[in-house]
């Protein structure tokens, strides 16, 4: 990387970056940073590890985030698990998921949700785990040296010959590429955006705040009572979502391994308390203001049980560290990417939870924009953009299609006139559209094309993967390359003497 430095004016401050003016052509691959290890940057740190590239990912939190609910693994996900060595691990410590039960405050099961069909459809059996489970098993994969915390990004430059990263604490990074990993509030996404601005460039619904309209209790429980909860005794995962009679709540738990519990209240909001709690933003899934939501919604019952439980018996099962409460944003950007940054998992799509789809982008997020990083051709401005053009080609209508998924899920707890609708087309789906619906599901099983491909026994043929399929092919082109290079080389005839 070139070491001369251009200077760029601030308010109060310079940002040193690489000149614009000298072309990269080091040989070797690209250098990653990754701003943010959430699961969608440790994904892609693993991959980059796997494939060579070298990396380094930073993180502004001290502590590892071990907050939030659970996480529903799909078999979609599963062909990756076994190439980065971790689905036996994963499997160990989940529970197989296959429907979801919807009751009213009555405790009475008003209908079912289910998604039996997707194992043998994909291959593999769908599994729920807690986030904080899947977030260690990730974390414990990555070489310790290349993780930097506690590390707030504050500012960036970017150029032909690199990009430049200033952090809070002074230090300073250079890279060929920059990934914003670091979820809804990106620091990566508002550095790049407030550029774009000022040259005129930004799309102006990219420019707007994200928008929500429902705030979010979560917690991970600690190991609670088997026969208290009985169903914790079941191998099979019990994922229970009520829907509140005449408040604007909806609330779910799910059982998982080692008598745990997660759990989930959502509050949808009219417009008037939209702007109220617009006050009360976080900007990660990290501790908040929870008393206050768990004050108001301990009496609410939930099934399972003697027939008794309420919310209040998950609460005080759960300790304060492991609950949050945040603010759901709901957002598709249209600006993934410019010169040498670009943007996966919530950066750049923030999704409803109910369609249990926001993680899962970022695991296929981390593979396409692995798949591309790994054949990258030079640290040239022109082959950064090219990649990451691939990239956006195929996420971006999944982000689309996942978005629009997350709202329909949504309206079954909400309790406007859509939402009595969407109950009602849930419970009354005909059986061939609802299989449609699954096969549909079932065919994205992305993989790395940098890795052993895992033969999986799905009856739903595996659907075709963009990255996986253009990236495989040239890392055979570069392999043959290579191999005629060094033929022609041992061929050649000794120089002559002099």
């Amino acid at each position: 990387m070139a070491s001369t430095t251009t200077a760029e004016s601030t308010n109060d401050i310079v940002i040193y970056g690489p000149d614009c003016t000298v072309y990269n052509d080091s040989p070797g691959k690209a250098h990653v940073l990754i701003i943010g290890a959430g699961i969608a940057g440790l994904t892609l740190a693993l991959l980059l590890d796997k494939a060579g590239v070298p990396f380094d990912i930073f993180e502004k939190s001290a502590d590892s985030r071990t907050v939030g609910s659970a996480l529903y693994l799909g078999p979609d996900l599963f062909s990756i698990f076994h190439q980065l060595g971790i689905a036996d691990e994963i499997i160990e410590q989940s529970k197989p998921c296959h429907s979801i039960d919807v009751y009213g405050e009555d405790r009475e099961r008003q209908f079912k949700i289910d998604f039996n069909l997707l194992r043998e459809m994909g291959g593999y059996e769908g599994r729920l785990i807690p986030r904080t489970v899947i977030y260690n098993i990730l974390l414990s994969k990555v070489p310790p040296e290349k993780l930097h915390k506690p590390m707030r990004m504050l500012s960036m430059t970017q150029g032909e010959n690199g990009v430049h990263i200033r952090f809070a604490n002074g230090s300073d990074f250079e890279g060929d590429i920059l990934v914003g990993a670091d979820g809804a509030y990106s620091a990566v996404r508002q550095n790049l955006y407030e550029k774009l601005k000022k040259d005129k460039t930004l799309p102006a619904l990219d420019a707007k705040d994200l928008p929500f309209s429902c705030v979010c209790l979560a917690g991970h429980s600690g190991p609670l009572d088997p026969e208290k909860f009985t169903e914790l005794k079941d191998p099979q995962c019990h994922f229970y979502n009520t829907i509140g009679t005449d408040k604007p709540y909806s609330w779910a738990y799910f059982t998982t391994q080692n008598n745990v519990a997660c759990w989930n209240v959502f509050l949808y909001l009219d417009k008037e308390s939209t702007k109220v709690h617009n006050n009360f933003r976080t900007t990660d899934w990290g501790e908040g203001a929870v008393g206050s939501m768990c004050d108001e919604v301990r009496e609410f019952p939930i099934p399972g049980g003697d027939g008794t439980l309420t919310l209040a018996d998950l609460i005080d099962g759960t300790p304060k560290t492991q609950m949050t409460k945040v603010m759901l944003e709901e957002k598709v950007f249209d600006t993934w990417y410019h010169c040498r940054t670009v943007l996966i998992g919530d950066a750049v799509h923030k999704i409803h939870p109910a369609g249990g789809q926001g993680a899962l982008l970022g695991f296929h997020d981390a593979i396409a924009l692995a798949n591309w990083i790994n054949v990258l051709p030079s640290k040239r401005v022109k082959h950064t953009e090219y990649i990451f053009k691939e990239y956006k080609k195929e996420r971006y209508p999944f982000a689309k299609a996942a978005y629009n998924h997350g709202r329909n899920m949504s309206n079954v707890s909400e309790k406007a006139l859509k939402a009595t609708i969407t109950r009602y087309i849930s419970k009354n789906m005909p059986h061939w559209l609802w299989v449609l619906f699954l096969k549909k599901t079932s065919a994205q099983r992305p993989q790395a094309s940098f890795l052993p491909y895992v033969e999986d026994s799905g009856t739903v043929k595996a659907a075709y993967q963009h990255s996986y399929v253009k990236t495989a092919k040239m890392i055979k082109d570069q392999a043959a390359a290579r191999e005629a290079a060094e033929a022609a080389a041992n061929e050649a005839p000794p120089a002559a003497s002099a």
